[in-house]
């Protein structure tokens, strides 16, 4: 085990980040390059290696966390990576992406701050990458069958790495010009850079997987065809639909959703273009929406050189303690939390501070209206504050400048119209996600829907998982029997709630 007194000696300490005045003028990785190693082996050492580890069940991967942290902190790199891979195809993107409901259900987080288990994933994965221990491994010998895997986020991924290494040969098919899916063009490159895609996407290669990109199933390719030419398909296609503001005034010049705005500053990046045709250099920027997709719009924001960033959020300001009474341990609580685009605008003062809070941020608001300045463009919006219940507080009306405005407010399923789902005669939820059974199965035989597409917007890790359990449930329909790949989750699966 870990030093049995760690986590009584030894305070929680996470990865440093870089100065706000330094990480804003570039869009490398906003934690300080080389400054985990050297603590990483004392936070393992917090670890209590309990009886009953929570964080195993808090992840939807079932990772191993006690055993890879005792691993580091003897300081054994490689077998440390053997057991995070063996549960987790990608940990160099959970360790940067996932907001870590494994460490609420840390046992240590009962009345102590918990290990910080996404920081030694994280040291433990990029360690792996620098050591070599993380080779291609392609099959010892091909099955014969064929798979099309439809999207290429971390489920389609994650299920075309999986039933490659069986032995089945596996096309990718993505509609961008590269893989990746949201992790390309929807993560701005400062919460994960893209040469770790890159990387993994190399290896997968190297091990027989096929990608067809600027290739859109149902346009591109008739999707009853694709069907008839493998024997089985999986349609990892994420929940693309973005959730509409629908009041007066959404038809103004200069109110884009997140995931118009995202791509372009994403293609900046990689060289595709000079500038971003939707920037936000000198403007006046709401961020309508309080989740994690409004904080990368907000972060972006600054970079771009914004003069004002505010970022709204419907519901009320959480406490900085877990409520023991709505959301007990081990369940993932909401509580205020600032994420590095927050730290960067509040920093810099680039909210209106009569409007906002010191990071930039205005809870319980809901936008009534937008207001445009006579020629068709947005110049300011109107909020109400409202309860607990979203309902407007009379009296509590005002309105913000603004004359960018993005819309985060997450997503609602998959996309219907481009011939996808009707070509492989798939159907629908009535909440718009793909129907699937309990073996992940769609009403087409051979046809197989996971991750946000079939069960609606969520977590990276539990798209990963998603990913590993269709791939089971595939290599057990085209081998005839059961499948000795891991199914971590079930379709019904969902997280801890109270």
């Amino acid at each position: 085990m870990t030093d049995p007194k760690g986590f009584l000696t030894t305070p929680r300490e996470e990865w440093p980040r870089r100065p706000v005045a330094e990480r804003v003028r570039d869009w490398d990785e906003v934690c300080v390059p080389g400054a985990l190693l050297p603590i990483i082996g004392a936070q393992a050492d917090r670890c209590m290696d309990c009886g009953v580890p929570f964080c195993h069940d808090a992840c939807p991967l079932g990772n191993l966390v006690p055993e890879w942290n005792e691993l580091v902190s003897r300081e054994d790199w490689r077998a440390a990576a053997e057991r995070l891979h063996a549960t987790n195809n990608f940990p160099e993107f959970t360790g940067r992406l996932c907001p870590a409901p494994c460490e609420a259900g840390c046992v240590l987080a009962i009345n102590q701050p918990a290990v910080t288990i996404k920081n030694v994933e994280c040291a433990v994965a990029d360690r792996a990458w620098e050591e070599g221990f993380v080779p291609p491994a392609p099959p010892d010998r091909l099955s014969g069958r064929t798979v099309a895997v439809i999207g290429s986020g971390p489920t389609g991924l994650a299920a075309a790495q999986q039933l490659t290494r069986a032995g089945h040969t596996v096309a990718v098919y993505e509609r961008d010009d590269r893989p990746g899916g949201l992790m390309r063009y929807g993560i701005p490159a400062f919460k994960m850079e893209k040469r770790h895609l890159e990387r993994r996407l190399a290896q997968m290669r190297e091990e027989g997987t096929k990608f067809r990109t600027s290739t859109a199933v149902g346009r591109d390719v008739d999707a009853a065809e694709l069907r008839a030419r493998y024997d089985a398909v999986v349609v990892a296609t994420g929940a693309t639909v973005w959730r509409e503001l629908p009041v007066p005034g959404r038809e103004l010049a200069g109110i884009h959703q997140a995931m118009e705005y995202l791509p372009l500053a994403n293609r900046v990046c990689e060289g595709d273009l000079e500038s971003s045709p939707l920037s936000a250099a000198g403007r006046h920027v709401v961020v309508v929406g309080g989740g994690d997709t409004g904080s990368d719009c907000v972060g972006t924001a600054v970079r771009q050189g914004a003069a004002t960033v505010t970022q709204l959020d419907i519901y009320g300001r959480p406490g900085a303690v877990r409520d023991e009474d709505a959301e007990p341990w081990p369940t993932y609580p909401k509580v205020y939390r600032v994420s590095a685009s927050h730290e960067e605008a509040g920093a810099l003062r680039r909210a209106p501070e009569v409007e906002a809070d010191a990071h930039a941020r205005v809870f319980a608001a809901s936008t009534l209206r937008f207001v445009g300045d006579g020629e068709g463009r947005v110049s300011s919006l109107e909020v109400v504050e409202v309860d607990a219940g979203r309902r407007a507080l009379a009296g509590t009306e005002r309105s913000l400048r603004a004359d960018f405005v993005l819309l985060a407010l997450g997503f609602s399923g998959p996309e219907c119209g481009d011939g996808l789902v009707a070509g492989l005669g798939l159907t629908l939820e009535p909440r718009g996600t793909l129907s699937r059974g309990a073996d992940f199965g769609t009403a087409a035989p051979g046809v197989f829907a996971a991750g946000d597409a079939a069960r609606g917007q969520s977590l990276i890790v539990w798209a990963i998982a998603e990913g590993r359990a269709v791939a089971a449930a595939v290599d057990g329909y085209l081998t005839g029997g059961g499948s000795r790949l891991p199914a971590p989750i079930g379709p019904y699966d969902r997280p801890m709630t109270a």
